[in-house]
């Protein structure tokens, strides 16, 4: 092969037996395309491979210790028998007769039949589930959101587990770990995410204490494998018709490991756009960790006058 072949955006790795045959042969070679692939295959032990994600990128800096420093603070927190979530958005899923990734046991050559082009349905929409997973339960909360995933949507997802499932689990509970991702709704530098914790904080007498995992890591976050994981297993091949059908399928997700899960729609409209002002965040009773406090904060109590 010429030198130049190298710099073409097509390669000769990319193109099939047939083609390489025929290049071969108004070359002067005579040569059939089984030949080609018998060469590429046997003699210099060549197949045709697909991507593999290896690369990780540049590391985050103090990576390990973020990590490190995590787990520290939620083994302390369970020690103390203090409760400890994780927390994140699901991917929006289309509401309506949509093919869905994976597949199920049906009758031979009875396929479940969905619409060709995933263009949204404007009466259905989209549908946004924010999940809160307890560790040391192995139990999980999903409020399904209408409208947008917004940092008071997370927020408001948080409160409800903990008025449904939270305070009935931990009755003395004092203080609330709290790990999540470090973009989205509730990203490290989202300024709504931390005013809407404070009123959370003011609301509940709660300690809030937050930590975010190192951008690009959200796969070590426990929600992603422990619960979503199984969420999607579970309803795999299956078009997401309704809302109602959304919330019956994350709430039937179980697993040999005990996990439960509760789920619930939240038709409440979330605005997005909303601004926070530097006097808002300059109120609130936040403090970092003396580790990476812009990943790494408390949120405690405002003692408030109340008329």
């Amino acid at each position: 092969m010429p030198s130049s072949a190298w710099t073409r955006p097509l390669k000769w790795v990319s193109k099939s037996p047939a083609k390489l045959a025929a290049a071969l042969r108004e070359s002067g070679h005579e040569v059939s395309p089984n030949t080609v692939a018998k060469l590429l295959e046997e003699k210099l032990e060549y197949s045709r491979q697909v991507n593999r994600k290896t690369h990780e990128g540049a590391s985050n800096p103090d990576r390990n210790a973020r990590f490190e420093h995590i787990n520290a603070k939620v083994i302390a927190a369970q020690a103390a028998g203090q409760p400890v979530i994780s927390v994140d958005t699901k991917k929006k899923e289309l509401i309506g007769n949509y093919k869905n990734g994976g597949s199920d046991y049906r009758p031979k050559g009875s396929p479940c039949c969905v619409k060709v082009h995933d263009f949204e349905d404007k009466a259905l929409g989209k549908v946004a589930p924010y999940g809160v997973y307890d560790v040391a339960a192995n139990e999980g909360w999903v409020s399904v959101g209408i409208t947008s995933d917004t940092a008071e949507f997370a927020v408001a997802s948080i409160r409800t587990w903990l008025d449904r499932m939270g305070r009935k689990r931990y009755a003395h509970m004092r203080e609330l770990t709290i790990t999540a991702d470090c973009g989205g709704s509730n990203g490290a530098r989202v300024r709504l995410w931390k005013v809407c914790l404070q009123k959370l904080a003011d609301e509940t007498g709660l300690t809030l204490r937050v930590h975010h995992y190192p951008p690009g890591t959200s796969k070590w976050n426990k929600i992603e494998h422990r619960m979503f994981c199984h969420i999607t297993q579970n309803w795999r091949g299956k078009p997401l018709t309704d809302r109602l059908t959304i919330v019956s399928l994350i709430g039937a997700t179980t697993t040999k490991a005990g996990l439960t899960i509760e789920c619930a729609l939240d038709e409440r409209i979330y605005e997005t756009g909303i601004k926070v002002s530097d006097a808002e965040m300059a109120a609130l009773n936040i403090s970092g960790d003396d580790f990476h406090p812009e990943w790494n904060y408390t949120i405690k109590p405002r003692t408030m006058p109340y008329s």
